[in-house]
């Protein structure tokens, strides 16, 4: 099979699996609505093997057509495949595959069992599109794709209006960003006359050889694509709705917040290193937000009780450290972060979802406590993924996440030192989501006991596999300080070497100091996890049934930030459209097109009164009338 094949398998099989689903689901058993969802996902992992196989001989761009060309615009609908496309495709569809799995059994009792998997299903074509897309416009459509999917399985239990206004509030906030990422298109088109990546960054390379850097139109460029990352990635002031996105299923925010919707920011600015080489003032933008978001959203995570909402902030918070590794240059950092990520989040969220289905759908932590003895499979792999995000050795999170703090160093100490508090404030909420959950004793009501039971085989697996994964997936990148070899720096080499002559700026790590920065961060973090098991594991319920005050109450409330929104931006945006409706649709233009229907009415009652039957009355209007044109033809005519 050649290359070209086997691209066009793995997009087009997911989209089959969807079409399958979607038309005829409601008439076949689950079982084979389970064989083609997941199946479907399956080949669509084999194919990308494949392709990475091939992608490390080089990369290929594959033309299917010519899709649009009006004048000097010309667009290819085409696949670039190279070794930053076909990692995503990797994860996306290893961790994709995974989530199907789980999903046959936490969604097996639902009613759109079949629409659940269709919908699955297209979000994986949709960001697989976003990933090989071999210019802007491909990628712009997998982008929306991706959003539209996320409303619908946001929103997949639309009876509820909550979740529904979840739903609208993620597809609106995204459009904000959308429309930044569109006009940035446009700008490339001015300034290159292409929007192919390869023609893009080909001119690109002619500011760097003539050290042409932070030029205006280059900044604007990044910048409005970052505004289109900040939606999709959730980053201030565009996070809210990563959070509310909890309404949808749980394997759906474990397929949003690991392996697909939030990486798209980060993998289109990894994708477009070459411009944002070129524009430092737009990388210390990026740095500093991802920072502060990294920062912010582990704060309100340390008071949250609804055990998805702990994980929706720190998705929030560790998007920030990717931002903060591609504010620095180290594209390859932010990459090796996004994997480990997509591991460990993935867990995290799956075994979430073994203890909201082991507690018949509660969420609340204050209500949980003892259960490790119940899921003993559950405690473990969670334990895992803890272990990993809070950055213990040997587990994943610990090199991607040492690896983005030493890079932040090297630029600029102060994101250092933010970053480090972050990572204590991340191992604080984490261990309390995994103390208040599994330790102490459980604080349920009988009938919840009673319940307690593991979870069926089709979701400890992938518990267990990803479990593995966030266990060994660091070792790709062990750092050289402990004798190993980067291999995925190595792996990036060939994508990153146009951007070897860019100067580089700050200090460069010896690997005594960065051992001393290694061991600061996990002393720590090691400090946190035990002053979290004094604070929590012996939580009572009626210390958790405690209203916050204080600060806390702040936390609690995540800021007001969602508030704040409401008062500035809602309400006024309510009103003013409610105004335009009252005064400009309603009483203008419905009263123009009423009054000249109620005109025409009037008129006709009017006239047709003359319409007698009388022969007499007609004569003597016809002379008048006579009398009448022969006047007007003597006075005014003449």
């Amino acid at each position: 099979m050649n290359i070209s094949a086997i691209v066009a398998v793995s997009i087009l099989v997911p989209f089959a699996g969807f079409l399958l689903n979607f038309l005829f689901g409601s008439k076949i058993p689950k079982s084979l609505v389970s064989i083609i969802g997941c199946g479907s996902i399956l080949i669509a992992l084999a194919m990308n093997i494949m392709l990475f196989v091939s992608a490390l001989d080089g990369p290929a761009t594959i033309t299917y057509f010519n899709w649009i060309h009006a004048g000097s615009f010309s667009v290819d609908f085409s696949f670039l495949i190279d070794r930053l496309s076909v990692l995503m495709l990797l994860i996306i569809t290893g961790v994709g595959f995974l989530i199907h799995l789980y999903s046959v059994g936490y969604m097996h009792d639902d009613d759109a069992y079949f629409r659940y998997f269709a919908y699955l299903n297209l979000f994986v074509f949709f960001m697989q599109m976003l990933v090989m897309g071999s210019n802007y416009l491909i990628a712009f459509i997998g982008w929306e794709g991706v959003g539209l999917c996320s409303y619908l399985l946001i929103g997949f239990w639309y009876k509820n209006t909550n979740y529904n206004n979840a739903a609208k509030k993620a597809f609106i906030m995204n459009r904000i960003g959308d429309l930044g990422f569109l006009i940035g298109i446009f700008w490339i088109f001015n300034q290159f006359g292409s929007i192919n990546y390869k023609e893009v960054f080909a001119g690109a390379q002619g500011f760097i050889i003539n050290n042409n850097y932070n030029d205006t139109v280059i900044i604007f460029i990044t910048v409005l694509l970052f505004i289109g990352a900040i939606g999709k990635s959730a980053q201030i002031p565009l996070y809210t709705w990563l959070p509310d996105a909890m309404a949808g299923p749980t394997p759906v925010s474990a397929l949003i917040h690991a392996a697909t919707m939030v990486t798209a920011g980060i993998y289109v600015i990894v994708r477009s290193h070459v411009l944002y080489s070129l524009a430092p003032f737009t990388q210390d933008i990026i740095a500093i937000v991802g920072i502060t978001t990294a920062f912010f959203a582990a704060t309100i995570g340390l008071a949250q009780n609804d055990i998805k909402k702990v994980l929706a902030y720190s998705t929030v918070s560790q998007l920030g450290y990717m931002f903060v590794a591609l504010g620095v240059g180290a594209y390859g950092s932010g990459m090796f972060h996004l994997m480990t990520h997509a591991f460990f989040k993935a867990l995290l969220f799956l075994c979430a979802g073994s203890v909201i289905h082991a507690m018949g759908g509660e969420q609340d932590m204050r209500v949980m406590g003892g259960l490790r003895k119940k899921l003993p499979i559950t405690f473990i792999t969670m334990l895992t993924g803890t272990l990993a995000i809070s950055g213990i050795p040997p587990f994943a999170g610990f090199f991607s996440k040492d690896e983005i703090l030493a890079k932040a160093y090297e630029h600029n100490p102060i994101l250092w030192v933010v970053g480090l508090i972050t990572a204590v404030i991340t191992a604080v909420y984490m261990f309390r989501m995994l103390f208040l959950t599994f330790y102490g004793n459980f604080r349920g009501d009988a009938h919840q006991e009673s319940h307690l039971h593991e979870s069926p085989s089709t979701m400890t697996i992938p518990l267990m596999v990803l479990a593995v994964l966030s266990l060994v997936g660091g070792f790709l990148g062990i750092p050289e300080v402990f004798g190993g070899k980067h291999i995925l720096n190595d792996y990036f080499a060939p994508i990153f070497s146009d951007i070897a002559t860019v100067p580089h700026t700050g200090t460069v790590l010896s690997h005594s100091m960065e051992f001393i920065l290694m061991a600061v961060s996990v002393g720590l973090v090691l400090v946190a996890i035990y002053f979290a098991s004094r604070m929590f594991i012996k939580k009572t319920a009626e210390g958790m049934d405690e209203e916050p005050k204080g600060f806390a109450k702040l936390l609690a409330n995540k800021y007001y930030v969602d508030e704040i929104y409401d008062t500035l931006i809602v309400k006024p945006a309510d009103w003013f459209s409610g105004f335009i409706y009252r005064f400009l649709e309603l009483d203008f233009i419905d009263g123009m097109v009423n009054g000249i229907g109620r005109a025409t009415n009037y008129s006709g009652k009017t006239i047709r009164k003359l319409q007698t039957g009388h022969i007499g009355f007609y004569l003597f209007a016809m002379t008048i009338c006579i009398v009448i044109l022969i006047l007007i033809n003597n006075f005014f005519i003449s």
